[in-house]
Parts: structure tokens; sequence; C-alpha cells
């Protein structure tokens, strides 16, 4: 699970200081002061904010809108979907490594900016195609290579980039809003997909998205710090291998980036491989229509924007170590309702299932983002990202297209009763006593030295 995931990115630079090892972790670079009315009165932040929000309602038409053009215009069979689906989260396990070392030496904005033009330039050659009458389902499962090659370096940047934007204790108040404006695309946008698609065709429905890229790039273009940038303390540049090592290991040697990183990549195998079966298992199973499976696919978007709504509130009332774990436990498990559904009254249940298990997501990505931002030793933010999330996105693939062989096998609906069992269980990973024993997730490393000690010698 992660903010990117829940939004349609899938579930985000300032000065770095010296990783030389030290008895005390260096205190964050605080970003800017926090204004009266919350980060919304920050311009900053509030041209991310929009940018984002507005991108955020092209992805959620797009998640909609791609299995449906395979689906009902090239005619593509339940694998094919599955594939298609798997394409995306490929480039995970290709480049998320590198990616969070990449984006930890170069300007994340920047890098943000290329990302956003490159996806436009993609998403826009998926209606020229069709059009012409060229388009193929080759052609769509390359645009969503790509796409999701760019998609990874934009994610790692743009958990990067926000610490540059915010004071740490801002954090949270940042996550929050950008998961809850995510999670309100994701709500009106399937609904709007279905009808775009109904009436315009799939194919050009996905203007939208490219437009939204333009949208983003163009607000990001426009964030201006008030102040020129800290130079940089000069260092010797380490091999790569070393900087990528220097994340693994201190990912895989912390408990609590260790468990989180485990629980994201069950979860997310199950969630990416009940995702390449939603939509045929609505429209060829429940038998729904176009329309109604874009309604029944904005209910996730309801669940997470109230799940970012009670997140920040609810982990300072009861400790964020506590709400996490009734998320995990509490709320995802709801999923198990969601392969009961029929169409009629039965149709509730799917609306029931998936708006508790993805508030429990909502809460979950919220609490997560804000953790690995504050705990992560400064410097070593992009790599620490990558590193989670090359377990947590690298697994899509896997699930996807073992998802689509057993909806080929057993049927859809047994496929979506073992993609979501695992979901359901995915939060057994947090019982320890790092989690249980305790009110609030800790704000740095507990092992004095740590952070030094997992940084690549200088």
């Amino acid at each position: 699970m992660d903010s990117s995931q829940a939004s349609g990115r899938r579930l985000q630079t300032g000065t770095r200081p010296s990783l030389a090892s030290t008895k005390r972790r260096p205190r964050r670079q605080p970003g800017p002061t926090a204004l009266p009315g919350g980060l919304l009165r920050h311009r900053n932040f509030r041209l991310l904010w929009f940018g984002e929000t507005v991108n955020q309602f092209g992805n959620a038409m797009a998640l909609v809108v791609v299995p449906l053009l395979a689906v009902v215009v090239l005619r593509a069979s339940t694998f094919e979907v599955g594939l298609l689906t798997a394409t995306g989260y490929l480039p995970w396990l290709i480049i998320g490594l590198p990616a969070g070392a990449w984006v930890d030496r170069l300007p994340a904005r920047r890098v943000m900016i290329v990302c956003d033009l490159v996806c436009a330039l993609l998403y826009l050659s998926v209606p020229c195609a069709a059009w012409l009458g060229v388009l193929t389902l080759a052609q769509l499962t390359l645009v969503v290579l790509l796409g999701g090659a760019t998609n990874v370096m934009f994610l790692t940047a743009y958990q990067v980039n926000l610490t540059s934007l915010v004071a740490a204790d801002q954090l949270a108040e940042g996550n929050a809003k950008l998961q809850g404006s995510a999670s309100a695309a994701a709500f009106a946008g399937p609904g709007l997909a279905g009808v775009a698609a109904r009436s315009l065709g799939a194919a050009t429905a996905l203007l939208v998205n490219a437009g939204s890229f333009l949208v983003s790039a163009g607000c990001l273009l426009r964030i201006k710090t008030d102040a020129a940038p800290a130079p940089r303390e000069s260092r010797p540049r380490t091999r790569l291998r070393t900087e990528i090592s220097a994340g693994i290991r201190l990912v895989a040697g912390d408990n609590y980036l260790r468990r989180l990183t485990i629980l994201s990549g069950l979860a997310n195998f199950a969630l990416d491989g009940y995702a390449a079966l939603v939509v045929v298992f609505l429209i060829r199973v429940v038998r729904v229509s176009e329309a109604e499976v874009g309604l029944l696919m904005a209910v996730p978007g309801l669940g997470g924007v109230l799940g970012a709504l009670v997140a920040r509130r609810a982990a300072e009332r009861f400790g964020s170590a506590r709400v996490l774990l009734l998320a995990a436990l509490g709320l995802v498990p709801f999923v198990l309702l969601i392969p009961l559904t029929e169409r009629g009254p039965r149709l509730g249940l799917f609306v029931l299932g998936t708006l508790c298990a993805v508030v429990g997501i909502g809460v979950y990505n919220v609490i997560a983002a804000t953790f690995r931002q504050a705990y992560s030793p400064p410097g070593m933010l992009g790599r620490v990202t990558a590193t989670m999330r090359v377990l947590a996105f690298g697994t899509g693939p896997l699930g996807a297209l073992i998802a689509g062989a057993l909806g080929a096998w057993l049927g859809v609906r047994a496929a979506l009763w073992i993609m979501l069992g695992v979901a359901a269980s995915s939060g057994l990973t947090l019982v320890s006593r790092d989690f249980f024993g305790r009110r609030n997730l800790p704000a740095q490393p507990e092992i004095p030295g740590m952070a030094g000690a997992t940084a690549p010698a200088e």
C-alpha cells in the first residue's frame, strides 16, 4: 500500500547534508514557516497540490479507460488485461533501485517536470493512433510500460520534493491534503471515465489524462523558492552501486521500515492482481454496464478521501502506531466482501467492502508516508523511498500476471477470493512488540549511530 497506490500515480530536495557517521542524527533542515490556516495558504505547496489534484483526475480516469479500451475496443482476453496491468509496474523491478540514487543526486522538481512532459506525449499517442485506425494492444502496452518508467522517477522525486517545500512538522498535513485530493479525484474520476468512454470513446477519453500531465508540469514550473538554494556540501561522488546498497541496508536492517515494506509488498501483490481483474469481473461476471463500472470504481476515491481526512487527527489523538495497526488489521480485511458481489442489492457488498478497506488504506498511506519522510536519515530519503517501493510496487506485475492466469484457469470470482485473501492478511506483518508496544511510531532510528552506519563511507 502506498499514497500513490490509492491515488492512481501509485500512492510523492532540499540540501543534502553529509552522510558521515555520527552519534547524533543531523537535524532535518526545516521547510517554510507554518502559516495560519494551514498549507493551502502557502503558495508553493498550493501549486504542487493543485497540479497534482488535476493530474490525479486524469490518472483516475485512465485507470478505468485503459482496461476498458483493452476489453471493449481491442477485445483483449482476461490474461492480456492482466499482462497490461502488470506492465505498468514492471519498471519498478528494472529501474526502481537506481531511481532512488538518481533522485538523491538530481533536482527533484526538474525530474518531476520532465516526467510529466514525457507522460503527456505518451498518452496523447493513444487517441492519435485510434483516430488513424492503427491502435493495437502492443502500442497500448508500450505506452503503459514507458509511462510506468516515468512514474517510477516521478513518485520517488515527489516524496523528496515535498520535504523541501514544507516544514518537518507540516509533513503530516501535507501528506493528508495530497492524499485527500488524490482520493477525491479517484472518487470522481472513474465516474467521469465511464461517461466519457461511453460518449466519446475510450481512446479519446485519454486526452484528459494527457492534458492533466501538462497542467501538473505547468504548476511545477511556477514553484519558486524565496531564497537561493544552499550550496551542496562537497563530497566525493560514490559509485551508484554503493549508494543503492546503502538504501537497501537501511531498509533491511530497520525493523519498522522492513515490516512496512513487506506489508506493502504483500498488499500490492494482491491489490494489483485485483486491479487486473475488477473490470473483467464487473462487466463479464456481475454484468453491469460501462457507466455502472465507472460509478463502482469511484468508491475507492470516496474511501481514500475519508481516510485522508481522519488520518492526521486520529494519529494525534490515539497515536500513530495504534491507528496504523487499526487500519491494517481492522479495516483492510473488509475486501473479502468484494467477491460476494452480484447484481441487485448485493452490489452493496462491493461498495461496503471497497469503502471500508480503502479508508484503511488511506489512513495507512498518510501515516506511513509521513513516518518515512521524518524517519529517513538526511540525504537518503530518495533511496529509502525507492528501495521500499521496489518491493511494494515490484510485486505488482507478478500479482497481476498470477491473477490473470488464475482468472483464466479457475474463473474470475475464484481468483478474486485468492488475491483478496492475501490482501486481508497482509496486516499480520505488523504483529510485533515494536508496533503493539508503543503509542506512536519513532521519529528517528532508535539504534545510536544507525544513520551514519548505513550510509556510504566518505
